[in-house]
């Protein structure tokens, strides 16, 4: 059988790459080859062309060899064989001594780079914030301590978790934006770690916040976080304020006892919860609660105003005129919405909402009032509630517990989910737990709860049911696989979402439809209406958590906000307080309100509530800002059920 001739080229380059596999010397050789193969006939060029040049051959030579010498630093001495040796090798000594020490200092460098890069420096930061963990929740956190610090110069936020930093340089880069004046400084290593939390300086912080990360035992590597942390500050005073989010109450004792008596401890779950059944009881809540936990509106603010000493709290509602006033802090504890009567005391904190800690300013507007615009029927009742729940995950039992707690005689649940997702015995379960099987606490005596087996990303599953008898419906995600993205439930989510679209489209007939995403990305995604309740998850409690690292004396306050029992936000209907179609000031709806035993601190316009970006909602409004009040509008306030 004839063979096949390899043409000369590719045996040429065969042969090239085979000499060049034999290591450094070889790689040295064609080095040398192709530049003299440059260098000489180029040097000899030179001289042949030189007008100036010697007229012998041995005398051009010996011109080529000095330019050949002085091009590649290899002396060019001419004169005798043993002299142009020595000169080559001094020559090569010199190189050889240049290029190590050039080698050196360029591997000294690369190392040194390549260590910064990984993030294995220490942080020499002082009054930083440093959030250990990484996870959904560390965008917003960093987005809303970078607007928190807008007005502050030199400062700086370290994250800390074991991922690389420039993929974590980039990742709050991309979702973040602009940092402004604040400094971002990333370090890469376990959190659990005592022997790695020093890189963050976290005894200079000014605050440490810890993020549970997106995996199924995060509450464990919270605690243990904690615990490292608490060894990395051994013998440190004063130790820095600590905020930290579990998700299962169940270890909300032990991360609390590892954060410490001056660290905050969430329990994400719960929260989430709670927002959740405010929003299915009073759709448009979620976007309040979303304008009051942000820093780029008013916020809540503790201070002090001694010239209200003895004053009425009813009298205080109306003693300024850009803030609302909504509580006191007596004696380290948050009174939300206390009876008019009750005087405030000499070492009282204010609990205002105001844009700035620095802009409420005494300015009394009890003049602004209208009383001949302030309605004088009853409050409305509220009647006994169907609400539809389509899935079941982690927080589905704490959701149900919560509706139990408020729920009206004749109130019902219906659950519907796959059988390997909600069984009739986890159901029961969280019926018992919450009401004592259908006993409720507080008043929640009445509500009844039944299952119903069926995939929700199926049409026939949802045509079965006459969804528009409901007065709500909330659709809840599967919790996380193993092995799957965080966002992966959001998947059927948003299928769920468009089945409950194509019904609205089918009967014309909006549904009430609170949603449970985990990836606020995918809100965008979602066919929901404008102003639609969207319950983040992750971002609800970053927000928590960035407000209550500016003040920890904030977390009594949010928690008796979103708990069951105590003073909550609220929305009402405007016709409660003010007769429609009345055109008066704002200072007139908290006069109105506090007849009620309630504090005003915002209003929803019905006409805006399809408008982006706020969808009507407007906090803590001008009191002597008027406008037209219809029957549609609702009035935000804190109060009781």
């Amino acid at each position: 059988m004839a063979q096949r001739r390899t043409p000369f080229g590719d045996r040429a380059r065969y042969w090239f790459d085979s000499t060049l596999a034999r290591g450094a010397a070889a790689l040295v050789g064609w080095m040398a080859l192709l530049s003299l193969a440059v260098v000489v006939p180029a040097s000899a060029v030179m001289v042949w062309t030189d007008p100036d040049a010697p007229p012998s051959l041995a005398e051009r030579l010996a011109e080529v060899w000095r330019l050949t010498g002085e091009t590649l630093r290899l002396g060019g001495a001419t004169g005798t064989p043993l002299r142009a040796m020595l000169s080559v090798l001094l020559a090569l000594v010199t190189l050889l001594y240049v290029s190590t020490l050039v080698g050196l200092i360029t591997t000294a460098l690369t190392e040194r780079i390549t260590s910064l890069r990984r993030g294995r420096s220490t942080v020499l930061e002082q009054g930083h914030a440093v959030v250990l963990g990484w996870s959904e929740q560390v965008f917003t956190v960093v987005s809303e301590l970078v607007a928190a610090n807008v007005n502050q110069r030199g400062a700086a936020v370290v994250v800390l978790a074991d991922r690389d930093k420039t993929v974590m340089e980039e990742s709050l880069g991309t979702k973040v934006g602009s940092f402004g004046g604040t400094r971002l400084i990333c370090r890469s290593g376990p959190t659990t770690d005592p022997a790695v939390l020093p890189l963050t300086s976290p005894a200079t912080a000014g605050v440490v916040l810890v993020l549970p990360p997106d995996e199924p035992h995060a509450d464990a590597e919270v605690v243990k976080t904690l615990l490292a942390l608490r060894a990395a500050l051994a013998g440190a005073e004063p130790r820095p304020p600590v905020v930290a989010a579990v998700r299962d109450d169940r270890y909300r004792l032990a991360a609390c006892l590892a954060a410490g008596p001056d660290g905050v401890v969430l329990e994400s779950d719960t929260v989430t919860a709670r927002l959740i059944v405010q929003a299915a009881r009073r759709p448009g809540i979620s976007l309040v609660h979303q304008e009051l936990l942000d820093f780029a509106g008013d916020e809540f603010y503790l201070i002090s105003e001694p010239a209200l000493t003895g004053r009425p709290f009813g009298e205080v509602l109306l003693s300024y005129s850009t803030t609302s006033v909504v509580g006191l802090i007596r004696g380290g504890t948050p009174l939300l919405n206390p009876p008019p009567t009750t005087p405030v005391a000499p070492d009282d904190l204010l609990v205002v909402i105001t844009g700035d800690d620095d802009t409420a300013r005494l300015d009394d507007c009890a003049e602004s009032v209208e009383k001949a615009a302030v309605a004088s029927r009853p409050p409305t009742p509220t009647p006994a509630e169907r609400i539809l729940l389509l899935g079941w995950n982690r927080r589905a039992p704490l959701v149900v517990d919560q509706l139990h707690r408020r729920a009206r005689p004749g109130s019902a649940v219906d659950v519907v989910a796959e059988p390997g997702e909600a069984t009739i015995r986890e159901i029961s379960e969280a019926e018992a737990d919450s009401g004592n099987g259908g006993n409720g606490r507080n008043g929640g005596n009445g509500l009844s709860l039944a299952l119903h087996h069926g995939d929700i990303t199926r049409p026939e599953t949802l045509r079965r049911l006459d969804v528009h008898s409901y007065d709500s419906v909330i659709v809840l995600g599967r919790d996380p696989a193993p092995g799957q993205p965080p966002d992966d439930p959001d998947n059927r989510t948003l299928v769920t979402l468009l089945l409950l679209r194509q019904l609205e489209e089918a009967t014309g007939r909006e549904l009430p439809v609170v949603t449970e995403l985990i990836d606020d990305r995918n809100r965008a995604l979602a066919p929901i209406g404008p102003g639609a309740d969207v319950i983040i998850s992750g971002k609800l409690i970053g927000l928590l958590m960035s407000q209550i690292s500016q003040n920890r004396h904030l977390a009594a306050v949010f928690e008796e906000l979103f708990s069951a029992e105590g003073a909550g936000v609220r929305l009402r209907p405007a016709t409660d307080y003010l007769l429609p179609g009345s055109t008066t000031s704002f200072a007139t709806v908290v006069a109105a309100a506090r007849r009620r035993g309630e504090c005003a601190i915002g209003y929803r316009g019905h006409a805006d509530a399809s408008t982006r970006p706020h969808y009507g909602v407007r906090i803590n409004p001008p009191k002597r800002e008027r406008r037209r009040w219809t029957a549609e509008d609702e009035v935000v306030v804190i109060g009781t059920d």
